[in-house]
């Protein structure tokens, strides 16, 4: 058994014989099947290798394979980016016992120059109990302990600093980070390093009205508490310029693509808060703050459209009003006639009915009326 091919180039069918049906495939062409096939009641018949049953497009049709077009990735919005290098590391620092022994050493060292050149006055040297002794005068040896006694008391009482719980140093030398001093108590820093004093505790930020919109697109003023502190004081320095700067201008960002809900909601700012806050802690956390909490605190409409939306709200409390009174009016009615014609105190027709339920209407109406406020 087999099939024929079609040929698009054969008529449909000759002048003097029967009329053949149109072909609706023009260019695809059927393959043999045999027919042993059909018959076999073998539960697992060997293979046969087969032809394809529909053979694919001819050539010089013109039709081309659809391919589907690569998507195309949404780009994503920058991360700022600071020196990678730049990120907290402790500072060498000494006890502060160091400098006191130093400054002593250094103040004594002056004083038994003095007393070595012979320019000490008398009552110091009685009040330090020294032996009398003429001096040798101020020679270049003099001059050279002079120096070294001074810079070894200038070194050791120059470079104390009281550390507190909460306050941090960031140690600067010559434009070049050189580490933070977190500890607390009395220390000793080198003095020629410049410190910068930060403070790491917990603070509070509270905004200016900050331009925002609901998701209507209604123009609102928003007041934003920041709770946050300096997690690395490193790049907190160095890596910008002003903290609260910094963070208004994240708060600002933020509020232009999350919509804050209407004034007067159950639960204002929530949903606001949770998403400003991923917001502007990830955008803060490269330059070493860490933001815990960025709630809406205060949020009206803005002054160019706040007596609009107040006329509005006022509409859609009065309508709201009035319908919960029509409303309870219209059940009073109900009962009121079902309970009548119930038990049977009237008999009613449809005339009489519609005339009662019109007068208990109005009645209830003008009560509604008259008690509220």
């Amino acid at each position: 058994m087999s099939t024929t091919t079609s040929h698009p180039s054969e008529p449909e069918g000759p002048a003097d014989g029967p009329v053949r049906p149109a072909r609706l495939i023009q260019n695809e062409s059927t393959t043999e099947i045999p027919v042993h096939l059909l018959f076999r009641d073998d539960l697992d018949p060997a293979p046969v290798p087969l032809k394809p049953a529909v053979v694919g497009r001819r050539q010089g049709t013109g039709e081309q394979p659809r391919l589907r077009r690569p998507a195309v990735a949404a780009p994503k919005r920058p991360v700022p980016q600071v020196d990678p290098d730049l990120a907290e590391r402790p500072a060498r620092v000494l006890p502060g016992a160091v400098g006191v022994l130093a400054g002593a050493c250094g103040a004594a060292g002056c004083v038994a120059t003095s007393w070595w050149a012979g320019v000490l006055p008398p009552l110091v040297g009685e009040a330090l109990r020294l032996p009398g002794y003429a001096g040798a005068g101020l020679g270049l040896a003099q001059w050279a302990a002079y120096a070294g006694a001074g810079v070894l008391g200038l070194f050791g009482l120059g470079g104390l600093a009281r550390g507190r719980t909460g306050r941090a140093w960031v140690l600067d030398l010559f434009g070049r980070y050189r580490g933070t001093v977190r500890r607390s108590g009395l220390l000793w820093v080198n003095p020629l390093l410049l410190r910068r004093r930060v403070d790491v505790r917990l603070r509070h930020w509270r905004s200016e009205p900050v331009p925002a919109a609901d998701g209507n697109g209604v123009a609102l003023r928003v007041v934003v508490l920041v709770v946050w502190r300096v997690r690395d004081t490193a790049r907190a320095m160095l890596g910008v310029e002003d903290h609260e700067t910094y963070l208004r201008e994240c708060v600002e960002a933020g509020l232009a693509r999350v919509p804050v809900e209407m004034p007067g909601g159950p639960r204002v700012g929530d949903a606001a808060g949770e998403v400003l806050t991923r917001l502007v802690a990830a955008d803060a956390a490269p330059v070493g703050l860490e933001v815990f909490s960025v709630q809406p605190v205060r949020v009206e409409y803005a002054p160019e459209v706040a007596a609009a939306m107040h006329r509005r709200r006022i509409a859609a409390l009065d309508a709201q009003h009035r319908a919960s009174v029509l409303t309870s009016v219209v059940d009073s009615v109900e009962d009121t006639v079902t309970r009548l014609t119930v038990r049977g105190l009237v008999e009613l027709d449809d005339y009489e009915r519609k005339a009662l339920v019109k007068d208990l209407t109005v009645a209830f109406c003008a009560g509604r009326g008259e008690t509220a406020p």
